[in-house]
């Protein structure tokens, strides 16, 4: 038997995601935007509300970052999601995060977040969805394996839980994409 629980914003996996961008002054900046994922090919889609500081500062540079939260990380990025930056501006230095420029676009990267999307704005659309061109991906060597790739165990990305309001690691590998699949055959 199933239980109904109606419209919901609850949806699993929902990767938490930094979203870097630098202020009018060079000052930078993040926010924890849990509603985001892939949009098409080389894009993301990230939900902003108008009023966010993130917002304005991508409108205003044409560039972000997107970053993803750890397990070891979880307290900081709680925190740049709790707190606007419209009222603590230096809330990267209180959250204990250090950013270095992208080489590629004008927007900072968390040292302390091992993977980053490197992004140029593509549009805000009607509904002030953001919509991004990945340009790099950059990840710190510790989270690759030894094939020179992104180790999602090595990475350890968390989740955002809406249900319970709760942030989950992804767990353990159960299986091959595009592969597992043709036993059936």
């Amino acid at each position: 038997m199933r239980k109904n629980f109606g419209v919901k914003t609850w949806l699993y996996p929902m990767p938490v995601l930094i979203v870097g961008t630098y202020g009018e002054n060079g000052t930078p900046n993040a926010m924890n935007a849990a509603w985001g994922g892939i949009y098409d090919t080389n894009q993301v889609m990230l939900c902003l509300a108008h009023d966010h500081m993130t917002t304005k500062n991508i409108k205003k540079s044409g560039a972000f970052t997107v970053s993803f939260a750890t397990a070891s990380t979880v307290t900081p990025c709680d925190f740049v999601g709790i707190v606007s930056a419209n009222d603590c501006p230096n809330k990267l230095e209180k959250a204990g995060f250090h950013t270095f420029p992208s080489e590629h676009v004008n927007a900072p990267i968390i040292e302390e977040l091992p993977m980053t999307l490197e992004c140029t704005l593509v549009k805000f659309n009607e509904d002030g969805i953001c919509i991004g061109q990945i340009v790099n991906i950059s990840a710190d060597e510790s989270v690759l394996d030894e094939n020179g790739n992104i180790d999602a165990g090595k990475l350890d990305p968390i989740i955002y839980d809406s249900v319970s309001h709760a942030y989950w690691n992804l767990g353990k590998k159960v299986g091959r994409a595009f592969s597992d699949g043709k036993k059936l055959n």
